[in-house]
């Protein structure tokens, strides 16, 4: 992504984020910008355009982590516990973009359903480890779509504690927190 659409990119997630997707206008993120309609528009074909990039570049960075992290570890329980990890560093990095997620999952408008369709896209990467460690016998049985719902659910705790401890979190401390709750109840005994 070169210099000018990555700075689209970055000050349309900020707007979004702050201001919501409908009161957020072109002429706002240009300005912001610093550049010419035109220009963005060579990047963006319009605002839905730049809304979609975020929300696929957001899963696809939830999803590429948890693939690289998880494929190297054997243990579910491990795999499981990378999730979280994973979660809370984006949740800190990245805590627009996963506002945006968590502001347009209700309704029913295009832009509801896609965002819908990339978080179930998701959740059913950690269903399918969830599955595979019910199968391995280290993960206890369960229903996994809803394992893996909660697990995602963390990332919506993560934001919740970001946001009462005013924007500062302690990642471990928080992941320690998830863990000894979480995590170990998921262990098959």
């Amino acid at each position: 992504m070169n210099k000018t659409k990555r700075k689209i990119f970055e000050t349309s997630m900020k707007l979004f984020a702050q201001k919501g997707y409908d009161a957020t206008s072109i002429e706002e993120i240009t300005a912001t910008v610093g550049v010419a309609k035109g220009t963005l528009y060579y990047h963006f074909s319009s605002k839905e355009e730049i809304f979609n990039f975020l929300i696929e570049e957001g899963i696809k960075l939830l999803q590429n982590s948890i693939e690289i992290k998880t494929s190297k570890i054997p243990n579910y329980i491990d795999k499981i516990k990378a999730i979280v990890l994973i979660q809370i560093k984006i949740v800190d990095k990245y805590e627009d973009i996963i506002t945006i997620l968590l502001s347009q999952f209700l309704g029913n408008e295009a832009r509801n359903q896609m965002c819908k369709e990339q978080i179930y896209k998701y959740v059913k990467k950690i269903e399918e480890i969830v599955e595979e460690g019910i199968e391995a016998k280290q993960i206890k049985k369960g229903n996994s779509q809803a394992i893996a719902s909660e697990i995602y659910g963390l990332i919506c705790s993560s934001l919740v504690y970001k946001i009462r401890k005013n924007g500062q979190i302690d990642i471990m401390k928080l992941y320690k927190e998830f863990e000894n709750t979480v995590i170990e109840g998921l262990k098959n005994k």
